[in-house]
This record gives structure tokens, sequence and C-alpha cells, in this order.
């Protein structure tokens, strides 16, 4: 990229700056490609963050359908850490999770777990996993909240055989011939998946992340105390496709050491390595052995480091300075925080990031881990926190004994409990990415870019003021 008729005098965050249109040949977004050049495999520049509140198992799987990448926490006890890896590993690359229920499971239940949105629904299996109907989410809004999901249905429910839905566009056409919302997906009478018209038209357009064998990528985050290595190890094990060494200051020498000792594993694996701001750390990182760094101190949504600490940096001009560090070594960044709309992530890219880490923004989804919840006006909304407050120190350092937990919480910082509310029009993960990869595509457009390497070698970057950016906001309300 290039600034456009200025230069910066200062750091920039992304509300800073603004893309300039180009001429262009690229006559349409689906003729543009978004995948990343860093070891992901995805086809979308998407990651979500290793935090409690946004990647469990069921987020992890949607986002790798969809071509990006889930990054499971390192708060999880390793055990559990490498069962979320094979249950990943396990999940159709094709059709979507169910949300699977007993008939004898109420309404109430269904609906933690589940909004009455349009083009959802669940199945019901019996105590030996065999189908006994599906229900329509939108039904759940009008029944009583102790009422049997059994009792909901009614006939026959209707189902596509997997053998008959081998292409998206064949699965689109027969739910549009039956007239389906959505369905089950039965392959010798048990449940592999269910379809919803759109998700049948996003396989259409996503590429998933699929690993040789066409199972789901994932990766997931490792400490740098304890026996990093023997963490290491038992992730690859259990078939993790990427390594993240994760913690608040990654220039540090816990973290190269960390790094240096994953490397001599030769495990096979990329190895993120994070989180840093400058061109040094990008330097120190790289020669001890990352892929990949992660970049950000501070922007997050959930975080207090800044007004805390007083440490971090502008997230724009931390991705640009990093970017440009480690193309000259061969690694690449992923940006990590500061997003709140889809052009903030066309900056990130532009400024040279390979992908984009997402975290409060997926919080607030029906794939983010964590129940749904109502506030007094009804609204839904899940639960997030930041991963140094003293919810998540409680929670990484349950193991501990009191006199040690408790002096690990005198210094938390970080919010420990944030409600995001669910948006009614975009429930889903799948629903945000749609949107993101809308506008970066357009992006790309606009730039006369079809592929990554050409956005950031041709993206123009103008420098605006407060005023600028609050000019490109949409009225919320008429005139």
């Amino acid at each position: 990229m290039e600034f456009y008729r200025t230069a910066p005098t200062h750091d920039l965050t992304y509300s800073d700056v603004f893309l300039v249109p180009s001429r262009s040949a690229v006559p349409s977004r689906l003729d543009v490609s978004l995948a990343p050049d860093d070891g992901s495999g995805g086809s979308i520049p998407v990651v979500s963050a290793n935090m409690n509140s946004i990647t469990g198992p069921r987020l992890a799987a949607t986002l790798a359908r969809r071509g990006g990448i889930g990054v499971l926490p390192q708060d999880l006890h390793l055990q559990d850490l490498a069962e979320s890896i094979r249950w990943v590993k396990a999940q159709s690359a094709s059709f979507d999770i169910p949300h699977r229920f007993s008939p004898d499971q109420t309404v109430a239940d269904a609906l933690v777990a589940l909004p009455a949105a349009a083009g959802h629904g669940l199945v019901l299996e019996d105590e030996h996993g065999e189908f006994r109907g599906c229900i329509l989410a939108e039904r759940l809004a009008t029944a009583l909240p102790d009422a049997r999901l059994g009792d909901l249905v009614h006939g026959g429910s209707a189902a596509l055989d997997a053998d008959d839905v081998d292409t998206a566009r064949r699965a689109f056409d027969l739910m549009v011939e039956a007239e389906l919302d959505f369905a089950p997906v039965l392959r010798h009478g048990k449940v592999v998946g269910t379809l919803s018209r759109r998700s049948a038209l996003r396989g259409t357009i996503y590429e998933a992340n699929v690993d040789g064998d066409g199972r789901l990528r994932v990766a997931a985050a490792v400490g740098i105390n304890g026996d990093v290595e023997a963490k290491a190890r038992a992730l690859a094990a259990a078939g993790v496709d990427m390594l993240v060494l994760d913690t608040a200051h990654g220039h540090q020498e816990g973290m190269v050491a960390a790094v240096r000792r994953v490397r001599d594993l030769e495990l096979g694996l990329p190895i993120v390595a994070g989180n840093v701001v400058t061109e040094q750390a990008v330097a120190d990182l790289v020669e001890a052995g990352a892929d990949v760094l992660k970049v950000g101190v501070g922007p997050g949504a959930m975080c207090t480091t800044r007004m805390m600490t007083a440490v971090g940096r502008p997230q724009f001009s931390a991705v640009l300075e990093t970017a440009e560090a480690a193309a000259g070594l061969g690694a690449k960044v992923w940006a990590d925080g500061g997003v709140r709309y889809p052009r903030d992530v066309a900056l990130a890219l532009a400024a040279g990031a390979a992908s984009v880490m997402i975290g409060s923004w997926f919080a607030g989804t029906i794939e983010a881990p964590g129940v749904l919840r109502s506030d007094a006006d009804g609204r839904l909304y899940k639960e997030s926190w930041g991963m140094a407050s003293t919810k998540a120190v409680r929670e990484r350092f349950d193991r501990l004994s009191p006199y040690e937990l408790a002096r690990k919480e005198l210094f938390a910082e970080g919010i420990s409990s944030s409600a995001i509310y669910l948006d009614p029009l975009r429930p889903s993960l799948e629903d945000l990415l749609d949107m993101i990869t809308s506008g970066v595509r357009s992006s790309f457009t606009y730039a006369g870019a079809r592929s990554l390497a050409e956005f950031r070698d041709r993206a123009l970057v103008g420098i605006q003021s407060a005023a600028g950016y609050e000019e490109g906001k949409a009225l919320p309300v008429s005139w």
C-alpha cells in the first residue's frame, strides 16, 4: 500500500484512515480471492480469537467450514482442548452442525442454545441416536417454555439424503423444489448435519478450510509457562493444524524461549506467536522460529491494558510496521483486535496483515460458547470477558491453591463481564462472515485487486479527521 498525497506524522488507528478508489478492471466481487497466505490453509482472512467467550468447538468448526480458522483458547484443560480439536475434526465440511436435543427436553432448554430465528432449527434424537424429527427455530417463539420438544413434532419431518445433495447447488435446488427452508441431512437414517437454503447457497460461494484428509482445520493456543513442549506434542497428536503461543506481552524472553522450544520439536505445524507491535519484536520472534506474528496490544473491546498501563500502540500503524518487517523475513502477521466494521478488516489487510483476528464481534452469535440470556427488554445476549480479567484468571488457574489464586487475581485487568447482544438480523457467525467478506470483496474491487497480494500492492490509504470518519457513517434515523 501507499499513502495518498500525505505522510503520517503520528501512529494511526483504523478510524484515522480510509481507502481511496483506484481504476479497476475487476468486474465483480465474486472475481476476487480472499485467500490468506499465512499457512492456515484458509480461503477467507478471518481468525477467531483464542478467548473463552469467543472460540469454542462449534464456532471453530463453523468458521473453518466457511474458510477461516478458529483458535481454541489455552485456558481449557489439556485433555479438554485435545477433545475439542478432535470434535472439530469430526464435523462435516459440507453441512451445518446440528443442534441436537432429546424429545423429552423442553422449549426452555432449546432457547438457551438457539434463538427463534428464521433459517435455523433443531433435530430430535432418542437415547440411541435415532432421528425423531426436527423443529423450526421459529416455532419456539410460540410454544410454552415447559412444552416437550417431542410434542411439537407432528407428522413426518422432511429430510434430505446426504447422497442426494452431493453439491451445494444441488442442495439449494432440492430445497427450493421441496419448499424447505431448513432440513436435517441423513445418511443411512442417521443425522450427519442440517441445511438451510442460505447455508446451501453459502456452500456455493465459500470454500471450506480442510486438511489433506478433508477434515476441518483448527488452531489452538498454548501459554509460554510450564511444560510447553508436552502441551504442543499433545495438541499435535490430537490433530491441531496451527499452534498459537500466546501471552499479553509477546516481546519477552519467556516467549522467545518458548518459540524456540516448540520449533525444535519439528512438529511440522505453523507457529504463531504474540502479541507484539514493533519491528524488533518481529525480528526476535521470527529468528526464534515463529511463522506468524499476532499483532495488537490494547485495541480489543474487552481489554483495559492501555488505560491501566499506558502500554500499546494504535493498531493500523502497528500492523503496517510489523507486516513490513515480517515480509522481509519471510513471515506473516495476524492483526489482532480493534476491528468494529468490515472496513477495519479491509484496512488491516491493506496494511499488510495476512488475516484478521476477531473477538468480541463474534461473542454475540449463536455459535459462540455460553448460553443465551434475555435482558429486561427481552433482547438476547451472551456474556463476554477479557482474557486478563478476574473471571479469566479464575478459570485459567482453577487448580492453584486459594492463596496462589488470590495473588493472581490481585493483578487481574480487563472486563470480567460484558453483555454482547445478538443482532436480530445477523444472529449467527455466518451472517457476520457474509457481511465482513462482502465488504472486503468490495474493497478489493475498488482497489482493482483480485487477490490479497494485489490488494496490498494497490491499496491507496488516506488520513482523515474525526469529522471525516463520522461523515462516512450512515444516518441511523430519518432526516
